[in-house]
């Protein structure tokens, strides 16, 4: 078969991938462009098969479930709200399970305890449990009397 048949079945794949977003068909299409390459060469029909063969092995049973933990995984950064959970925080105005102002980050945010039935005085340490829409959870860093 020529290169340019390779080449257009690869390119012909890469457009498949765009569309379903699997990494088949994109590992297929770099399938074929080796055998594009194996075909310029020079290398019979049989060769080419088996560089497809292959190349398509390797890259379905090696890099794809590689390619997927790596994109299933967490992002390492987490970004607005999301970045203040498990930071420390100064108590600005006394903290009950309804009203409360801390210090966060060099931010003022209103907040509440996590454990309703506790009230943390001015001036304690807190740590951010979760944010409620506006709102810091927090709970103290210390036991309180």
């Amino acid at each position: 078969m020529p290169w340019f048949a390779w080449l257009l079945a690869a390119a012909a794949l890469g457009a498949a991938e765009f569309f379903t977003l699997t990494l088949v068909f994109g590992l297929l299409a770099g399938a074929a462009l080796v055998t594009a390459v194996v075909a310029g060469v020079g290398i019979g029909l049989l060769g080419q098969l088996v560089a497809l063969g292959l190349t398509a092995v390797v890259g379905l049973a090696l890099v794809r479930p590689v390619a997927l933990r790596q994109m299933a995984g967490t992002p390492l950064t987490r970004e607005g709200s999301d970045a203040l959970i498990g930071k420390r925080a100064e108590v600005v105005q006394e903290v009950a399970a309804t009203h409360g102002l801390i210090k966060v980050s060099g931010e003022e945010w209103t907040a509440r305890t996590l454990d309703e039935s506790q009230v943390i005085p001015v001036g304690a340490l807190v740590d951010v449990m979760e944010i409620e829409g506006a709102t810091a959870v927090v709970y103290p860093r210390e036991l309180l009397p």
